[in-house]
């Protein structure tokens, strides 16, 4: 398990992963999808399923992370969440700079693929 001090350089970590949990707070909100009516997120898990996937060579050949979030009405629900690296947040986290800003715009789900009957959900950074 990684610890803030011994990942300092890792753009995925906890002030990322609480901004893209309130995010997707106000994307569902947003969203005209009915299933996703009163949906939000209670957390991501910054410590992914395999610490070998922070990596920045992990990231670069497979630019993905698979992690762990808390979705639904309560926020209570367990999904496995794939988080894909478009080019500039791919650019970001080479450098080991913030991502905040490679997270899309709230008014849209074009950048959401969540299925709640399986409980995974995926999402695409710019």
């Amino acid at each position: 398990m990684k610890t803030k001090e011994t990942y300092q350089d890792i753009s995925f970590n906890e002030n990322f992963c609480n901004h893209l949990e309130y995010h997707l707070g106000l994307t569902f909100e947003n969203s005209d999808r009915q299933d996703l009516n009163g949906f939000w997120c209670d957390g991501i898990s910054w410590n992914p399923t395999s610490d070998n996937q922070l990596t920045k060579k992990s990231v670069n050949d497979i630019r993905q992370i698979v992690t762990k979030a808390w979705i639904g009405k309560d926020g209570q629900d367990e999904y496995e969440m794939k988080i894909r690296f478009g080019k500039y947040s791919l650019r970001r986290y080479s450098k080991g700079t913030e991502m905040i800003d490679c997270i899309p715009s709230s008014d849209s789900m074009d950048w959401i693929d969540i299925e709640p009957e399986n409980k995974k959900i995926e999402i695409r950074l710019k």
